[in-house]
């Protein structure tokens, strides 16, 4: 995945009522849609694939993929 420019992230709690958020099926693929505030005044959408036709994969890459992000 490439690496985003350092910005806000909206995060919300994921949870058991929605154990898909930020992912979105495409044509069979998984992607992660998620929403930057490079600046209080602009917001950017960012859409990646995950490369995985398995949603608990998909999963998997999506948290770890924020986990990074808090982490950085």
């Amino acid at each position: 995945m490439n690496k985003m420019p350092k910005a806000q992230i909206s995060s919300r709690t994921l949870g058991k009522n929605n154990e898909n958020h930020h992912l979105w099926n495409n044509n069979g693929i998984w992607n992660l849609n998620y929403t930057v505030y490079p600046t209080p005044k602009t917001k950017q959408r960012i859409r990646i694939s995950l490369g995985t036709s398995s949603v608990d994969e998909a999963r998997l890459i999506r948290d770890r993929f924020f986990a990074e992000c808090l982490h950085n």
